[in-house]
C-alpha cells in the first residue's frame, strides 16, 4: 500500500482537489420529513419515515453504507425481552433497566418494546441474526429451533425481577433471562443504506448539516428544515421540512485530539463532533445531564482497556491468566454490575495487591486456546468480528498469523497505568430532552439514538430511529407548509464560508488543540467553581479571538473548521452544566470539591439547560419524569402493529 509520503515522492507535488469546488453555490431540497444523521438511528427513522408514504430526505457527513459509531458492525443486539427464547417480560425488564439514576425511561421502554421487532425487520432487509450456517452448533446460547444465539454474557436473572406470587427473588443460576442476542452486525449497515435506496429516501452523502432554521427565524420557533454543507465541492445546501429528525450523535474527542496517535482519539466515529447537539442549542432546544462525563476509555491511540485481549465487553468468556500461565479471578460469564464482563471492585483490588506481592505476573493474557474450539471462533469470528470497535483490530491480526488456537492474546489491563484521568469523554449520557413522541423541546423536532439524553446501545439507536421516524411522520402530515426565513440562511451562509474567506490564519487542528487543553486543565478531575469559570472564559477567549482566525483552503478542511466550532460551544455547555450542579454525584460520575457530598437527597434530579436569547437558563426535572412507562407507550401508540410478544 501507498502512502501519502510515497504518493508526494512519485508525484512531486501536492495533487489538486479531486472535486469541482462550488462556494457559495446553493441547492435547495424540499422533503416532508428530514433526518439528519445517517448512522443507525438516522437509517432506521428515514426507513419508518418513509414507509408512511411521505417523502424522506437523509443527510450523512460521511457515506452512509459504513457511516456512524455502528456503521462497521455490532456483535450484541441488547434488551430483546420480546424474543422467542426471553424468559422476562418486556415491560418488567424495562422497568428493571430503567431502575438505575439519571436513566432515559423513555427510550428504554421503546427499545424493549420494539427492539425484537425491529431485529426482525432487519433480517427482512438481509441482515445475518441467525446461525443460518450451523458454523456455531453447540455454542453456549445457541438455540437449535431458531438459530438464534443468545448471548452467555448477559444471561442470568437477578434478584430485581421477584416471583409474582411468592414475592421470592430466583436463584440466579436457575433461570436465565436470554435477553440478549449475539448478531451479525457487519451487515446491517449495507442493508439499511440499501432498503433506503428501495423505497426512495434522497440520501445526501458528504454533506454537513451546520444549523437548524425556524419559523420566522426566531429561536425557540417549529424547526422547518436545515443548512447544510457538501464537504466536497462546498457547495451549500438549504434543507425545507415539515419535521426533522435529529440523529448525529453526541460529541467525541473534547479534551484530547491525537490524530496521529488514534487517528482521532476516541472509540467513536470521527464524523461525531457534537453538531447536531450544538444546532439544537443554538435553536433553542433544551438540554439534559450535560454535566455527566467520564474517564477516557478507549481506541485513543493512549489507551486499550476494554478491547486488549480479554476480560470484557465482546471478549466472550475468555480465560484470563498472567504471564506465567496462572489463571485470575475475572469472571468468565454472566453479569457483573451492569453487565461488563471486568472484576468487580474486590477482585480487581486483590489482582493489584497480587500483581504488587508477585502472586500474578505482569503482563496478563487472555487464553483463547484453553477454550473449546467452537466458543473460541464464536468469540473471535462473531463478536470480535462482528463488533466495529474490533473488527480492524480482528482482521489486523489475523493478516498478521495470529492463530487464536495457538496464541494468547496480550491485555494491557494494569500495565497501562492510570495516569489519563485528566483527559475525559463527553459520552457519557448528555443530549436532548425528549418526551414520549421522541420530540424535543421544540416542534417539529425529533431525537433518536445517542442524539437523546441518557442512551443505550446500538439496538436502542435503531429502535428509537425506527420509533422517532414514525412520530416526525406523523406530525409532519398534519402540519403545514415551512415558510424559511432567508435572513436567517444568509447570516449561517456567511458563518459558513468565514474561513475559506481567508488563506492564513489558524487551522483547524490548532484551535481543535486549544480546546482539549482547556478542558484538560479546568474540566477535568477535579472541579471547582473558581475552575469552571476560568475555563468557561478560556473558551470565550479562544471564541473571540482564535475563531475569527480560522482558514481553510478546501470543502473538507472547512468542514473539519466547523466541526471544531461545534466542540467549542458543546464545551461551554459541559461547563455551563458542570457549574449549574452544586453537589457531586456517583451516577453522574462528577464531582465537585467545593461541594463534596455525594448524591444529597435535594440534588437526585435531572439539570435542564437550554440557550434563551443569548442567555443560558437551567431547570430541573424529578428522577422518573417520563412517569408509569408501560401506560405511557401504550398511550402513545395505540395503533402500533408490531410482533410484541405477550407475556
Amino acid at each position: 500500500m501507498s502512502t501519502w509520503h510515497d504518493y508526494l515522492k512519485e508525484e512531486g507535488h501536492v495533487p489538486d482537489w479531486p472535486y469541482p469546488i462550488r462556494f457559495d453555490h446553493e441547492q435547495e431540497i424540499d422533503t416532508d420529513v428530514l433526518v439528519i444523521g445517517g448512522g443507525i438511528a438516522g437509517c432506521w427513522a428515514a426507513i419508518s419515515a418513509v414507509r408512511q408514504g411521505l417523502s424522506v430526505a437523509l443527510v450523512e457527513k460521511g457515506d452512509t453504507i459504513r457511516s456512524g459509531a455502528g456503521g462497521p458492525g455490532c456483535d450484541h443486539w441488547c434488551n430483546a425481552p420480546a424474543n422467542p427464547l426471553s424468559n422476562v417480560d418486556p415491560d418488567e425488564w424495562a422497568q428493571h433497566m430503567a431502575d438505575r439514576p439519571y436513566c432515559n425511561g423513555t427510550g428504554i421502554q421503546i427499545q424493549c418494546r420494539e427492539d425484537w421487532d425491529t431485529l426482525l425487520e432487519m433480517e427482512q432487509m438481509g441482515g445475518k441474526i441467525r446461525d443460518t450456517d450451523d458454523e456455531y452448533v453447540g455454542a453456549k446460547g445457541r438455540d437449535d429451533k431458531t438459530k438464534l444465539m443468545i448471548s452467555p454474557r448477559y444471561t442470568r436473572i437477578h434478584s430485581y425481577l421477584p416471583d409474582a406470587d411468592t414475592g421470592k427473588a430466583p436463584d440466579p443460576d436457575e433461570k436465565l433471562n436470554n435477553v440478549v442476542i449475539r448478531v451479525w452486525g457487519t451487515t446491517f449497515k449495507p442493508a439499511l443504506k440499501k432498503e433506503c435506496k428501495r423505497l426512495g429516501v434522497k440520501i445526501f452523502d458528504r454533506v454537513m448539516v451546520t444549523s437548524l432554521l425556524t419559523e420566522t427565524g426566531v429561536q425557540g420557533a417549529r424547526i422547518i428544515g436545515a443548512t447544510g454543507l457538501n464537504n466536497r465541492t462546498g457547495e451549500f445546501m438549504i434543507f425545507k421540512s415539515k419535521s426533522a429528525v435529529l440523529a448525529t450523535a453526541g460529541a467525541g474527542s473534547i479534551w484530547m485530539i491525537s490524530t496521529e496517535l488514534g487517528g482521532y482519539s476516541n472509540m467513536m466515529s470521527r464524523t461525531i463532533t457534537g453538531d447536531g447537539t450544538v444546532m439544537a442549542w443554538n435553536a433553542g432546544a433544551e438540554l439534559t445531564k450535560m454535566e455527566s462525563t467520564g474517564v477516557l476509555r478507549i481506541a485513543t491511540g493512549y489507551k486499550h482497556k476494554w478491547y486488549s485481549g480479554a476480560g470484557d465487553a465482546s471478549y466472550e468468556n475468555v480465560p484470563i491468566v498472567d504471564a506465567n500461565g496462572k489463571v485470575l479471578p475475572y469472571p468468565i460469564q454472566g453479569w457483573v454490575d451492569a453487565g461488563a464482563m471486568v472484576p468487580s471492585p474486590e477482585v480487581e483490588e486483590a489482582i493489584r495487591k497480587g500483581i504488587l506481592s508477585g502472586e500474578y505476573a505482569l503482563p496478563f493474557y487472555g487464553d483463547f486456546p484453553a477454550m473449546p474450539e467452537v466458543e473460541r471462533n464464536a468469540t473471535w469470528k462473531l463478536m470480535l468480528g462482528e463488533e466495529s470497535t474490533t473488527k480492524i483490530i480482528m482482521d489486523t491480526f489475523n493478516a498478521a498469523g495470529y492463530d487464536q488456537s495457538r496464541d494468547l492474546l496480550q491485555s494491557y489491563k494494569f500495565i497501562e497505568g492510570n495516569s489519563l484521568s485528566q483527559w475525559r469523554e463527553a459520552g457519557y449520557g448528555g443530549g436532548l430532552l425528549v418526551d414520549w413522541n421522541l420530540k424535543t423541546s421544540l416542534d417539529g423536532l425529533y431525537a433518536a439514538g445517542t442524539q437523546m439524553f441518557s442512551p443505550e446501545d446500538h439496538s436502542y439507536a435503531a429502535a428509537t430511529g425506527r420509533y422517532a421516524g414514525r412520530k416526525a411522520a406523523a406530525y409532519a402530515r398534519e402540519i403545514g407548509e415551512p415558510k424559511i426565513s432567508r435572513e436567517q440562511v444568509e447570516r449561517e451562509k456567511a458563518r459558513v464560508y468565514a474561513p475559506v474567506k481567508r488563506s492564513s490564519g489558524l487551522e483547524w487542528k490548532e484551535l481543535h488543540a486549544g480546546i482539549a487543553r482547556v478542558m484538560q486543565y479546568y474540566v477535568s478531575e477535579f472541579k471547582t467553581e473558581s475552575l469552571l469559570n476560568m475555563g468557561l472564559n478560556a473558551l470565550r477567549k479562544i471564541e473571540e479571538e482564535s475563531v475569527p482566525l480560522l482558514f481553510a483552503l478546501d470543502p473538507h478542511k472547512l468542514m473539519r473548521s466547523l466541526e471544531d466550532v461545534s466542540l467549542l460551544t458543546y464545551a461551554q455547555i459541559i461547563i455551563h452544566a458542570s457549574l449549574a450542579r452544586k453537589a457531586s454525584s456517583v451516577p453522574l460520575n462528577f464531582q465537585r470539591i467545593d461541594y463534596p457530598t455525594l448524591d444529597p437527597p435535594e440534588w437526585r434530579k435531572f439539570l435542564t439547560i437550554k440557550l434563551e436569547n443569548g442567555k443560558v437558563k437551567t431547570g430541573e426535572l424529578p428522577p422518573t419524569f417520563w412517569g408509569n412507562m408501560k401506560n405511557q407507550y401504550e398511550a402513545h401508540n395505540k395503533d402500533y402493529t408490531g410482533v410484541y410478544r405477550e407475556k
